[in-house]
């Protein structure tokens, strides 16, 4: 475990905007996967550092480097069966230059102490599939692996197809209209609250195992 003076994490702040976009798509480049382009990194700065915040992010610096080394993104889901927030932990990564450390693990300890403070009954997150060594250190917490769970995933053109054809009614329905009332405020549902260290989680969370 690093020492408080070697590491130190911090909430991002909207000054560490281009330095957390840079740890962002050097995860995406880790991870094989397309990085944000210009317009989602703009929404990305949006949607942390604006009025309504979706998500928290959470940096780690190490010694005397200028720019952080390692982040965490996560935000809150809720659990109706539990009646408690879960806590979902979206990105955690290290530049492999700064791993060997304890830098991962400082912050995922931080996020998993975020959880426990926060009150949320679990802390759920998803990994890629060939990432095994980041599996061995999920599951030497404690945490299990679900498989009784399918997550799905309906991109932005999926929904797009799906509306447009919902001008008839949906299969097996018996129904010509729906009248839905608007909702009496335009918050958003997700948590504002703010928390610390952790890894990667590409997707959203599976559904819960344990009512």
């Amino acid at each position: 475990m690093p020492s408080q003076v070697s590491l130190k994490l911090r909430r991002a702040t909207l000054e560490d905007a281009p330095a957390l976009i840079d740890l962002i798509v050097a995860l995406a480049q880790f991870e094989k996967l397309p990085p944000p382009n210009a317009q989602e990194q703009k929404r990305l700065l949006e949607d942390d550092f604006g009025p309504r915040p979706r998500y928290e992010a959470w940096l780690a610096f190490w010694e005397k480097e200028p720019k952080p080394v390692g982040y965490a993104v996560f935000f809150e889901t809720y659990s109706t069966f539990r009646a408690t927030p879960t806590f979902c932990l979206e990105d955690i990564f290290v530049l492999p230059q700064h791993r060997r450390r304890g830098i991962g693990s400082t912050l995922l300890r931080h996020c998993v102490q975020l959880a426990h403070d926060r009150g949320c009954a679990r802390m759920e997150w998803t990994c890629l599939e060939w990432n095994r060594k980041a599996q061995q250190i999920y599951e030497s917490i404690g945490a299990r692996r679900l498989s009784e769970w399918y997550l799905y995933r309906l991109t932005r053109d999926g929904m797009e197809s799906f509306l447009s054809a919902q001008n008839s009614p949906a299969p097996g329905s018996d129904l010509n209209s729906c009248n839905v009332e608007p909702s009496g405020s335009t918050e958003s549902a997700h948590s504002t609250n703010r928390a610390s260290e952790s890894g990667h989680c590409p997707a959203p969370p599976a559904p819960s195992t344990d009512p």
